[in-house]
């Protein structure tokens, strides 16, 4: 094996460290099939699609400050594809609730930091399907780009062989999205000099530095989340749950029918879950703070082989607080578009890579900082519209969590997939020892805002 180093960014640096007992920086993935799996053929087909097709699978971290070298990657001596790959059973009644235990008790559990880290549990079951886990550290890659990893090793039929697809080639300083919000906001600084004679230019440029300065400032002067039942001291023990699969084309009708996005709608349904949850228990509802990851990669960009994190975080206020259903829809949609219309994603980034190239203590506090103002992490992944198989066998289901840093409990996925969607919480055990009541309330609330009457349209009779 090579033995070249590849230094970490100052990205993926935080979230090495942002590893803590209770909240570990692990991507914890499950993927859902009604038969059982040919795990001999399986194993091939990771060895082939993900070891030999991404770098990172095989290397190890060597993280030292102190030498000049820092926080890099390098091969792993003694690599070896079985210590990644474990095979379990399921305890009686082997069904989908002693899986979600399972699921619980790993994403407790620390990637060993001698070897790569990832792992990939092959379980039997529940009843005659199967289920693989995946845990993968967020410094390897972000969510949007390990779901991308997990679908390459899929086919669209069942008799396609292990050997890896023809995989783009991508250069990781290839995107065209803004390198940082502090690059982006130097630059226009330089230029302002070589403009100031144009006043359009002058103004367009005053507008974007303060677009910035506005977004950095509710990244790290926005007040706390108030304590409540899913914002308190918490342990390490998680809780899982998720949902049957849901009709995307009835999230879509809802959408068309009140003029917001399928986001917007699942969004709201989960605010309305949320809701229903804390007055059941007896707390009267707030608005509370999602930290939502954006995507800054290229749409047409392919992920690189070196993989990585490239997104950003936004601030959304879930209006957990509101009774009535359409105007949480409607509270919710105007906040997104809020978003949408902001430089947050690219400024968050650029605070992430601040945080990574600081000394350790200062670290730690800016993470508390950040994560003191939001209570969940809630991710949106689409997946591919038509059946895809894994060695062999049709894929049922699929969710992937984003890890909850610092004082934040809950992550929330929705995965869409085949015309379905499937929401999953991963919650700290302490806060929320029930999260089957909350995917319950959620199905509940999508059936109730089907039957909300359709927004007026301007113009209409």
């Amino acid at each position: 094996m090579s033995s070249e180093h590849t230094h970490l960014s100052s990205a993926d640096v935080a979230w090495l460290h942002m590893d803590r007992p209770t909240n570990l920086m692990v991507i914890n993935s499950v993927l859902l099939f009604d038969e059982r799996l040919d795990w001999e053929r399986l194993t091939e087909v990771v060895r082939a699609r993900l070891v030999e097709a991404y770098p990172r699978f095989r290397e190890r971290v060597i993280d030292n400050r102190l030498r000049p070298t820092g926080p890099h990657w390098e091969d792993d001596p003694d690599f070896d594809l079985a210590r990644h790959l474990h095979r379990r059973g399921l305890p009686a009644p082997a069904d989908e609730s002693a899986l979600q235990a399972l699921v619980a008790d790993l994403a407790s559990v620390a990637l060993e930091r001698s070897k790569p880290l990832w792992d990939m549990y092959f379980i039997d079951g529940p009843g005659h399907g199967s289920a693989v886990i995946v845990r993968m550290h967020h410094c390897i890659a972000d969510g949007i780009a390990l779901a991308q990893v997990l679908l390459s090793l899929t086919d669209t039929s069942s008799s396609s062989p292990a050997e890896p697809p023809q995989l783009p080639v991508a250069s990781p300083h290839s995107s065209s999205v803004l390198r940082t919000a502090i690059g982006v906001s130097l630059s226009l600084l330089n230029e302002a000099r070589r403009t100031l004679a144009r006043p359009r230019q002058a103004l367009e440029l005053a507008g974007a530095v303060a677009a910035n300065a506005r977004a950095a400032a509710k990244l790290l002067l926005t007040a706390p989340d108030p304590a409540s039942l899913l914002k308190r001291d918490h342990g390490a023990t998680r809780g899982v749950a998720w949902s049957e699969p849901l009709s995307l084309e009835q999230a879509r009708s809802i959408a068309h029918a009140q003029g917001a996005t399928v986001n917007d709608v699942l969004l709201t349904a989960v605010s309305g879950a949320l809701r229903d949850y804390l007055l059941a228990h007896g707390e009267e509802p707030q608005a509370i703070r999602a930290m939502v990851p954006v995507n800054l990669r290229a749409r047409e960009e392919p992920v690189p082989r070196e993989l990585g994190n490239r997104f950003g975080l936004v601030y959304l206020t879930l209006p957990v607080d509101r009774s009535s259903r359409r105007e949480r829809l409607s509270e919710l949609k105007r906040r997104m578009d809020e978003i949408k219309d902001s430089p947050e994603g690219p400024v968050s980034y650029a605070l992430l890579e601040t945080v990574g190239l600081a000394p350790q203590e200062i670290e730690s506090r800016l993470v508390d900082l950040i994560t003191a103002k939001a209570t969940a992490v809630m991710t949106n992944v689409p997946g591919p519209r038509d059946p895809v198989f894994l060695a062999g066998s049709p894929l049922r289901t699929v969710l992937v969590w984003a890890p909850t840093a610092g004082s934040v409990g809950m992550s929330v996925s929705i995965f869409s997939y085949g015309g379905k969607i499937t929401v999953g919480v991963l919650v700290h055990a302490q806060l929320v020892p029930d999260p089957h009541k909350i995917v319950g309330r959620l199905q509940r609330e999508l059936t109730a805002m089907a039957r909300l009457a359709p927004v007026a349209r301007a113009g209409a009779a």
